[in-house]
């Protein structure tokens, strides 16, 4: 007969904190594709993929935890509800090197969120290959972002889709674009 070992004794004290935090996040974390207009973008857009990872101020600790697996981002009291703290990444650079991988390793496999994560991840790789760089790409990309969330706990983006892409495509003449 195999001496058999419980499995979570087999486990570093460094993976189970990160198995403890992919299940803290699959509840409390957000992966979105901000849009912000900006007067200065060809397109009047960019296009932002953040994370986000909340909770009350009294648990601080468990958001210090996460910026210290991952080695970057910020944690800030959340506007309009300074009791909740926010620990945030919006540096694209850092979600793909590091939030992505995570998620895949830890979260996707056990996840609800998980064609949220596959979209948000799309997106990104879009962005690495420059397509938000073209009118043509950026549309494609903020397609993509609107049907991100198809879940969402009701909360709507403030400029419709059409309004965006109209927008983007103003100036787009398919021949000045590579």
């Amino acid at each position: 007969m195999l001496n058999r070992v419980n499995q979570q004794e087999r486990l570093s004290m460094n993976e189970r904190l990160k198995f403890f935090l992919a299940g803290f996040i699959e509840g409390e974390g957000s992966l979105t594709i901000s849009l912000k207009a900006h007067p200065t973008c060809k397109f009047g857009y960019y296009v932002d993929p953040e994370f986000f990872l909340y909770q009350h101020e009294s648990g601080r600790k468990l958001l210090e935890m996460a910026q210290q697996l991952f080695q970057t981002g910020r944690i800030a009291p959340k506007s309009g509800n300074e009791k909740v703290l926010v620990y945030g990444i919006t540096s694209r650079r850092s979600i793909v090197e590091k939030i992505i991988p995570y998620f895949e390793k830890y979260i996707v496999p056990y996840s609800a969120k998980t064609e949220t994560f596959y979209r948000f991840k799309e997106i990104c790789d879009l962005m690495e290959q420059g397509e938000h760089k073209t009118a043509k790409g950026l549309v494609n990309i903020v397609e993509k972002a609107y049907k991100m969330n198809p879940y969402s706990k009701g909360r709507e983006r403030t400029r419709s889709i059409e309004e965006v892409c109209e927008r983007i495509l103003r100036d787009y003449t398919p021949e000045t674009e590579e």
